[in-house]
């Protein structure tokens, strides 16, 4: 008689965010520890074989996220989500199942040392207030520059083409960081 292996079965369940074109797919594995990965077409997801294997698999994934323990797919606008949900959270419970690659290795980035005062508060404040908010909705927010006053961040997963980004980042980022951060005039989104 076979025993259910309950701390290695892997469960997904889908969460709607607020882009109507992605959803948030969750595992009860953590996929890309404290490391996201944003592949907005097929030509960038050359480094993470999931992305590309969701890619080529299914001829309406647009994008690809991988965060932390979830994964955030955006699809074209003619296929409903109803149609297609049942089928990602297989495909993408299989894939994890099989423990296939979820990125390839990645040359880490500058140390926090190299950082400024005024870019160490900012970076604080997007990891304390903003980014736990955005990550709950299946997206990130990453500080790319902060340059005369204008800080540039990147829109990823659910967050890039999402029609509440630029209220989120007018009104809330920009808000916060103008009222903490005085050096702060203009929060931006990165045109990558």
């Amino acid at each position: 008689m076979e025993t259910l292996d309950l701390k290695n079965m892997i469960t997904v369940y889908s969460e709607a965010t607020p882009n109507p074109e992605t959803m948030k797919f969750v595992l009860n594995r953590l996929l890309l520890p404290n490391d996201t990965a944003d592949f907005p077409d097929v030509d960038s997801a050359s480094d993470s074989p999931l992305a590309s294997e969701l890619f080529n698999t299914f001829d309406y994934v647009r994008g690809v996220f991988v965060m932390n323990n979830f994964v955030t797919v955006t699809k074209s606008e003619a296929t409903d989500w109803y149609d297609i949900i049942p089928t990602m959270k297989e495909f993408i419970k299989t894939y994890v199942e099989q423990d296939k690659p979820i990125i390839n290795a990645r040359t880490p980035g500058l140390s926090d040392d190299e950082d400024d005062e005024v870019v160490k508060k900012i970076k604080e404040l997007l990891d304390t207030h903003v980014k736990p908010a955005v990550e709950m909705d299946g997206g990130a927010i990453t500080f790319k520059s902060f340059d005369q006053g204008v800080v540039t961040l990147s829109l990823k997963g659910s967050c890039s083409g999402c029609p509440s980004s630029t209220v989120t980042l007018k009104a809330g980022i920009e808000g916060l960081l103008k009222r903490m951060v005085p050096e702060v005039s203009e929060v931006i989104a990165d045109a990558d």
